[in-house]
């Protein structure tokens, strides 16, 4: 219902409109001249204000002209007699809502009501889509930072995204890779469809076919039933392939088959399977050196390389870190159900000149330990030490003599981080390596550098 202010210098009038639309349900005020009606209008908003053309002290249409200026969401109705449906008219031009002719008929104001509150509700929601609109969609809200670096990787995503051509997405380990496979996704005309992602690495040369393929019953010794591969998984949507250099020599060539046909045949068919998906790879190896190894193939390599997307290194953005680490911090204490913690602002200014060899991923772990250990000692503020695993740290937030260099804090978190992950896994390399987000042989060279044995 509406809230109305009904201003006319004919109290029987005003008495009269205010009684009929008390019963529709709506709250009436009234005014008996223009002046009472501007002061009304200045401590109150109303949904509309009907007013004569011909008020005392100030007119009707003056009366509008200053509710537009004071208070635009309120729309306005205007009553004239014949001698003034020229002005009347004329204000309709400025933005009015209607006008009503002398008499008033009480039911076709109430009928003009219905249709102002109508026109309202669509308005509303008319607004309610621009904003939607204007709100940045939820996948490049978690493209955190306003670097020109990011700036133009968002445009870029914007851009290419309309497109359905395969894309490669290149960069150091930990970068957000597979969070701009999902914006593309989502900013795309495949938006609602699935996204489906697999990790090239995380699976052994003879079950990579089978994981993205499918197989029949019985095409190889443990096909004890028919399976749907990724692709079937992916139809209509996007299949992301992260660490695709990684692919096997049979993986890759039935990958480019797909791309040139647009078909491929599941381990043990004979029967083609339309593939109806948009591809996206992600890879931290230099894939023209790959080529020149023979670790790739060449072929695959433009089929799949049609638009490039680089990721930059944290390092390249140092003025990201900052705005990043927050993000994580909150995003950890959601997570983990911990009070809402802040950084300290010792911390915010070390962050940035930190090394992140490990990019966003080692900066999203490193808050997220940090805030668990700081919300289970009872404290409110993330502080350096607890960050950077330091014994003690100065005033000025910087470590103390006694506290390891950070290089040395660094490499003692990740060595720490990659045993808890492999007891978690009961040393499981793969599954290790797929929780901690990075390659088999990744995940070996760390245990390698760190002298880590199973106990």
């Amino acid at each position: 219902m509406l809230t109305i202010l009904v201003a006319d210098d004919e109290p029987d009038l005003c008495s009269l409109i205010a009684e009929a639309l008390g019963d529709e349900g709506h709250t009436v005020t009234c005014a008996k001249d223009g002046a009472e009606a501007l002061a009304l209008v200045a401590g109150t908003t109303y949904d509309v204000v009907l007013a004569d053309v011909r008020l005392p002290r100030v007119d009707g249409l003056t009366l509008f002209r200053r509710l537009r200026a004071q208070s635009p969401s309120t729309d306005m109705i205007l009553m004239t007699g014949h001698a003034t449906v020229a002005d009347a008219v004329a204000v309709l031009k400025e933005g009015a809502f209607d006008y009503l002719t002398k008499p008033v008929m009480v039911d076709e104001l109430t009928a003009q009501l219905a249709r102002l509150v109508t026109f309202r509700a669509l308005h509303q929601e008319v607004e309610a889509v621009r904003a939607d609109l204007r709100r940045p969609p939820p996948a490049l809200e978690r493209l955190v930072g306003h670097s020109p670096q990011m700036r133009h990787l968002i445009k870029r995503v914007e851009t290419v995204a309309h497109s359905d051509a395969s894309v490669v997405i290149t960069g150091e380990s930990g970068t957000g890779k597979e969070l701009v496979a999902h914006a593309l996704h989502d900013l795309g005309g495949r938006a609602g469809k699935p996204f489906v992602a697999v990790n090239c690495a995380a699976f052994p040369d003879t079950l990579i076919e089978a994981e993205l393929f499918g197989h029949e019953r019985g095409a190889f010794t443990d096909a004890t039933s028919r399976r749907e591969g990724r692709f079937v998984a992916a139809s209509g949507g996007t299949l992301f392939l992260d660490e695709v250099a990684e692919l096997s020599p049979a993986a890759q060539a039935k990958l480019l088959q797909l791309l040139q046909e647009r078909m491929y045949y599941p381990l043990g068919s004979a029967r083609p399977v339309r593939a109806d998906v948009r591809l996206i790879a992600a890879t931290n190896v230099d894939l023209e050196q790959a080529i020149a190894s023979g670790r790739f193939r060449a072929d695959l390599y433009y089929r799949l390389n049609v638009l490039t997307i680089r990721m930059p290194a944290l390092s390249d953005r140092r003025e990201d870190v900052v705005p990043l680490a927050r993000f994580f911090c909150a995003r950890a204490c959601t997570r983990h159900g911990l009070p809402q913690l802040r950084l300290s602002a010792a911390l915010e200014q070390a962050l940035p000149f930190a090394d992140w060899p490990g990019n966003i991923r080692q900066l999203e772990h490193t808050i997220e330990a940090a805030c668990i250990r700081a919300a289970a000692e009872g404290s409110l503020v993330v502080e350096h030490g607890k960050v950077f695993g330091l014994g003690g740290a100065g005033e000025d937030g910087r470590p103390s003599d006694a506290a390891p260099s950070f290089h040395e804090a660094t490499r003692r978190f990740q060595a720490e981080l990659v045993a808890r992950t492999l007891r978690r896994f009961d040393w499981n390399v793969t599954a290790a390596a797929r929780h901690l987000d990075i390659t088999r042989s990744h995940l070996y060279t760390l245990i390698k550098a760190f002298g880590l044995e199973r106990s």
